[in-house]
């Protein structure tokens, strides 16, 4: 595994709804975290995505052992 702290880690993939409330969560907690929307990209750069309608969200390798049990208890409560 790479020593790089700048590596991210997908947490979450799901709709932007979903995806902004759980990255209000992360921010409490004093992670940034990176949202990647390729449907909005594929509407700006006109190609299209396996990711209709979803929103992946990643964080810093670093920040991952403070932001998974934040995502885990996320993903419990809508039951994902």
């Amino acid at each position: 595994m790479s020593d790089n702290l700048e590596e991210t880690i997908r947490v979450f993939t799901g709709s932007d709804i979903m995806a902004e409330a759980l990255v209000g969560r992360l921010k409490e907690a004093d992670i940034t975290p990176i949202l990647r929307d390729d449907e909005q990209s594929g509407v700006m750069f006109g190609s299209g995505s396996k990711f209709d309608d979803q929103v992946r969200i990643f964080v810093r390798k670093d920040e991952l052992a403070v932001a998974q049990p934040i995502v885990d208890a996320f993903k419990a409560e809508i039951k994902e």
